[in-house]
């Protein structure tokens, strides 16, 4: 090759070098800061749709009321994990993101304790008491509560008419339940009285042990004693029997579908049913979840939070921001998408009176103080995995193994 062109060829890099570079270092300063000098703000969801949409009236909100902020928002959708993972790889995550599963993300996400004290007692308080359990791990709060929803039976109101049968009280028990099904089953007309997961999710299933004064695991994740424990195996022997006998049965999902189909009068689920069931025409109500002899009725939460990001370069700036988000206006702006955090705001919309929503809340309140395996266990994701399949080895109406044998296998 000439000199002439090996020199061409070496400027050629340089140029392009040089180009990537000053690119690199501009991206770095944009990622910091906007052209009119404001501090920039990274903000990830893992909404889509019409939850972005309002998310995003929200943001503009907020940046029109600043003059030294600008949120930006970056919507994930079913990538969250994958991306939100990948950042905090690389040290580049969002300074603020929504969460949920904090055990998986604790090293990586601010304390906010601090923060929380400066702001003053009054405005922690605001938050219901059980929240603030499901967004913390090892002794520190790690997100500011958004959004939950608790667990509730749903009962389809024209099939006990049809059925002549009392719609279900607040107070019952699991006997009562298992009565109400009997009751409102119809083996003529297909309609099954109560329905449930066949592969239930381990985390959510783990309330009905609550309820029978039992768990998964103990403070210190040990499962033999508990998982196989006495009150555990009747908690599994009841689910088993009511499809052994007919009146109930078990399903791919929660029941959702097979109550929409008009077939199933009950089944359990959380506030996402609302408006769906709404949608499907379905006439139906909710009620508290039945209690074992001791009257604890108990449930879990899902529950989502707003996090700040251990490495961000603007923490009070954060800060900031997610007070706005979790703040009464927001509170209220997300009704139609979740349930409101803020004792406040449940007060003045009067959701402590709707028929349908205060259940929610009631069972918020009767299920403070209990804490899920997964924040306890460090290796969950595998032991959720095993306990999913004896689960289903026990409730799949192909099996049905004896859950003495299948929970003492588990425990081993």
């Amino acid at each position: 090759m000439k000199l002439s062109k090996i020199k061409s060829v070496f400027f050629l890099f340089l140029a392009v070098t040089l180009l990537l570079v000053g690119c690199s270092s501009s991206a770095g300063e944009k990622g910091d800061t906007t052209q009119d000098g404001k501090v920039k703000l990274r903000f990830a969801t893992w909404d889509v749709g019409d939850d972005v949409n309002l998310q995003q009236d929200m943001i503009d909100k907020f940046n029109a009321s600043q003059d030294k902020i600008k949120v930006v928002l970056e919507s994930y959708g079913s990538e969250y994990d994958t991306k939100i993972t990948a950042g905090m790889g690389a040290k580049d995550a969002p300074d603020i993101m929504y969460m949920w599963n904090y055990p998986q993300y604790k090293d990586a996400l601010e304390p906010l304790d601090t923060y929380l004290e400066k702001e003053g007692a009054e405005f922690k308080d605001n938050f219901y008491e059980t929240l603030w359990n499901y967004n913390s791990a090892d002794g520190q709060i790690l997100g500011l509560p958004v959004g939950y929803t608790t667990h509730v039976v749903y009962y389809n109101k024209a099939l006990f008419d049809e059925a002549g049968v009392d719609y279900p009280k607040s107070g019952w028990t699991w006997e009562d339940l298992q009565e109400t099904a009997k009751k409102v089953a119809n083996k003529d007309s297909k309609v099954s009285g109560f329905a449930f997961s066949g592969k239930p999710d381990p985390y959510d299933f783990e309330m009905f042990l609550w309820s029978n004064n039992t768990s998964y695991v103990d403070e210190e994740g040990n499962l033999k004693g508990n998982v196989d424990s006495k009150e555990s195996v009747e908690v599994f022997e009841m689910f088993q029997n009511m499809a052994k006998d007919g009146y109930a049965i078990t399903t791919e999902g929660s029941g959702s579908t097979e109550m929409k189909s008009g077939k199933v009068a009950m089944f359990v689920y959380g506030a996402w049913g609302l408006t769906p069931l709404k949608e499907a025409g379905i006439d139906y109500g909710v009620v508290e979840l039945p209690s074992f002899k001791d009257k604890k009725s108990v449930s879990i939460l899902s529950s989502s939070g707003v996090s700040i990001y251990k490495n961000s370069k603007h923490k009070d700036e954060a800060f900031e921001f997610i007070k706005f988000w979790t703040n009464e206006e927001a509170n209220k702006e997300r009704i139609g998408f979740e349930l409101p955090v803020l004792k406040s705001v449940v007060e003045s919309e009067q959701l402590e009176h709707d028929e349908l929503k205060s259940v929610f809340y009631t069972m918020l309140e009767q299920s403070d103080g209990y804490t899920p395996a997964s924040f306890i266990v460090k290796n969950w994701s595998q032991m959720s995995e095993d306990l999913k399949f004896t689960f289903e080895s026990m409730l799949n109406p192909s099996t049905l193994l004896d859950p003495k044998e299948a929970l003492g296998n588990v425990a081993k």
